[in-house]
């Protein structure tokens, strides 16, 4: 016996000692595998940004070249001495370009001895000559196409901000050269417009000529820099001349940073984009730092336990066996929740990555990109989507927070509607039967939810008899539903003011073992090979139930088969089911329609705005809902519709729509969330809502229909 108890002893004093060590070195494993996780997530970050970066300078060259060749046909073959006579409307006509794209600073024609014909600036131009500029003489010897110029600084009696050049050749008929025609870009346009996007701390820009002279870079740089193509950068580059990553010590600066870079298609020029490597790893240490706010107390904790233990094993030994036994049964009952409450934390999160993906989608479908790139995006991206989605809507319905879309349909006429695709999907070797009611059975549930539901209920059973066999659907009129699952939280009533609808779907399979009957509804539990099964079906069942204010439960004998019921709570057969046309209307135009767009996440912003903007629609947007709300009460003729994100920091989507209609602002409010709390507890109130992911097209009818409600309200229907 003492022998026993001395063995017992040093067990716990080898547990103490391994309570502290194997959490350090669990925690460097997780140290090691967060850090290249940090880093790839860097990196992707840095290829997204870089790639709309990239999209940008090439529609802003290449909308500059196109405006510098119809200048060049407006003149070609004009004397200078007519060019001269027609300078004030040329002037006008120079001014109206540069006045509608805020990229260009000025636009100039030259004659072949460097003298300004026409610009934008000035009618009649001074008599100056610019033979000495680059955008000049470059094209003197010889025909060249575009040139992209050097920065600059504008030349007496000319002011202003600095500028580099994009300019071309102006030919005779012969092909002799008369002049040069210009417009002079400004950096700080890009370097603006990388501000605006590069919202994340230590995020860096930069564009350049090929030779390294650097056009613009954010944070902006307040000197010249040209980089020497025989340093780091211009070594990566030659390896790699058309894109890659690199981590370097920027030369400007000094400052380490991860940098990709990419060239612009038929310019000279990259674009770069990047973070600050002392950024990425804060990411790391914050992520670190959240594992240690709770790893160090939990192990402090465990080290104090097993010393009290150790103390007192001798005397605790019966307790610490009962107590066990109740541990395992109150986390047997808390398990289910635990997962939920993971499942809705995640969800918000994950869906906006998935709309991201999903605007990229409709994004990337422009002519500027190859047709093997733009295809491998559109499918890899749209796979994601699919599956990603698929797997989010799984688990939200299991954790009984995904925002329902109740209707109200007949169970069993919607049952037997799914007779063809359940024979298609069980397989010819399986019978279905099928006893339905003459009168209807109405719920008010998620008709897509239910349908999941029976499907997934359907796919079990089909397993469970290996593909041969008989499965019964019975629907049924019941006036209470068993409550033979542990509720959630608290007690539950399951007796309904006019009654349930029971949905039995049973099999002829190999049935399920008693162990395992208190087990099948939790997510990821399966009996089923590897790579055959996620276990997440079953869970959606009992979630859609749960949620539903119903119940679901099964009845099974090894060797006889089972029966799974699931209860519904039954409306008054007065409430008919409105049958409504499916919308497959493609995206509608916004024609001018002014869209107030609140979102905090800087890339789904973007991604939405420009998808709309490509549409006709007027947008501004706003990160947050209390900027958004001032902008209505500044001026609330001024918007048409506001598209609101739920879930934001502060003053939600959800308050900002509520205080729109309590303020009495006529403007109607579109929502949009991936997951919100306050959503499935309360539902929309009364508010459009767009589930993410959604796509273009769906965003566009949704707001057309919100805004045209909104016109009609006020009098001025189209």
């Amino acid at each position: 016996m003492q022998g026993a108890q001395r063995n017992s002893l040093r067990l716990l004093q080898w547990m103490m000692a391994a309570s502290l060590a194997l959490p350090v070195a669990l925690f460097v494993i997780a140290s090691t595998i967060s850090y290249t996780s940090t880093n790839d997530i860097a990196d992707r970050e840095i290829e997204r940004t870089l790639d709309v970066a990239h999209e940008h300078a090439l529609k802003v060259f290449e909308t500059i070249d196109r405006c510098l060749a119809e200048l060049n046909e407006v003149v070609r073959g004009l004397p200078d001495d007519t060019v001269v006579s027609r300078e004030p409307a040329l002037h006008r006509r120079l001014k109206r370009l540069t006045d509608s794209l805020p990229q260009l600073k000025s636009a100039w024609i030259f004659d072949a001895d460097g003298k300004a014909l026409v610009n934008s600036l000035a009618s009649p131009p001074p008599e100056l000559r610019f033979t000495d500029r680059d955008y000049f003489y470059a094209h003197v010897d010889q025909a060249i196409g575009t040139f992209i110029g050097m920065p600059l600084t504008p030349r007496p009696p000319y002011q202003g901000a600095r500028f580099f050049s994009m300019s071309r050749r102006r030919d005779s008929n012969d092909g002799s050269f008369v002049g040069v025609i210009q417009a002079s870009v400004l950096p700080e346009y890009f370097e603006s417009f990388y501000a605006r996007i590069g919202s994340d701390p230590g995020s860096f820009f930069a564009m350049g000529r090929a030779d390294g002279v650097l056009l613009a870079q954010y944070p902006r740089l307040e000197r010249d820099l040209r980089l020497d193509p025989g340093g780091p950068v211009g070594q990566k580059i030659a390896a790699h001349p058309q894109r890659g990553l690199m981590t370097i010590a920027w030369p400007s600066d000094g400052i380490e940073r991860r940098i990709g870079y990419k060239r612009i298609a038929e310019y000279p020029i990259y674009v770069s984009a990047g973070l600050e490597t002392s950024a990425i790893r804060a990411r790391w240490f914050a992520t670190m730092g959240q594992h240690l706010v709770f790893g160090i107390p939990a192990t402090a904790l465990l080290f104090l336990l097993l010393a009290f233990a150790f103390r007192r094993t001798q005397h605790l030994q019966a307790e610490a066996a009962a107590r066990r036994e109740a541990e395992e049964a109150l986390k047997h009952s808390q398990r289910l929740e635990a997962l939920g409450q993971l499942t809705g934390g995640v969800a918000h999160d994950f869906n906006n990555l998935l709309t991201v993906i999903r605007a990229s989608v409709d994004l990337l479908n422009r002519p500027q990109l190859t047709e093997e790139r733009r295809q491998r995006y559109i499918t890899a991206i749209a796979d994601a989507v699919a599956r990603a989605a698929k797997l989010t809507s799984q688990l939200l319905a299991f954790a009984r927070r995904q925002t329902l879309k109740p209707e109200v349909f007949d169970v069993g006429q919607r049952i037997q509607s799914l007779h063809d695709m359940l024979a298609t999907l069980l397989g010819p070797a399986i019978e279905i039967a099928m006893h339905l009611p003459a009168a209807p059975c109405l719920v008010n549930a998620d008709a897509s939810q239910f349908e999941t539901a029976l499907i997934n209920m359907a796919t079990n059973a089909r397993d469970a008899m290996q593909g041969k066999g008989r499965i019964t659907f019975e629907v049924e009129a019941v006036a209470s539903a068993p409550d033979t699952l542990a509720p959630v939280s608290g007690s539950r009533d399951l007796t309904g003011t006019h009654g349930f609808v029971r949905v039995a779907v049973g099999d002829t399979g190999v049935g399920i073992p008693t162990a395992q009957l208190g087990r099948i509804f939790e997510p990821f539990f399966t009996t089923k090979q590897v790579g055959q099964g996620t276990g997440l079906g079953l869970s959606q069942v009992f979630g859609f139930a749960r949620q539903s204010g119903g119940e679901v439960t099964v009845t099974s004998e090894v060797g006889q088969g089972s029966t799974f019921s699931l209860y519904l709570p039954r409306v008054p057969s007065e409430q008919l089911p409105q049958r409504q046309a499916p919308n497959t209307a493609p995206a509608v135009t916004g024609s001018g329609m002014s869209v107030l767009l609140v979102e905090d996440n800087i890339e789904l912003a973007n991604f939405a705005a420009d998808g709309l903007t490509e549409l006709g629609y007027s947008i501004t947007l706003v990160d947050n809902a209390s900027d958004a709300f001032t902008e209505l009460i500044a001026d609330p003729d001024r918007f048409d519709v506001v598209f609101s994100d739920v879930v934001m920091p502060g003053m939600t989507g959800l308050d900002l729509a509520k205080a729109i209609r309590d303020r009495g602002v006529g403007v109607s409010v579109v929502l949009t969330s991936g997951y919100s709390e306050a959503l499935s507890q309360e539902g929309v109130v009364g508010f459009d809502l767009v589930q993410k992911p959604y796509s273009i097209e769906e965003l566009s009818r949704v707001l057309h229909k919100a805004a045209r409600l909104h016109r009609v309200r006020d009098g001025a229907a189209e």
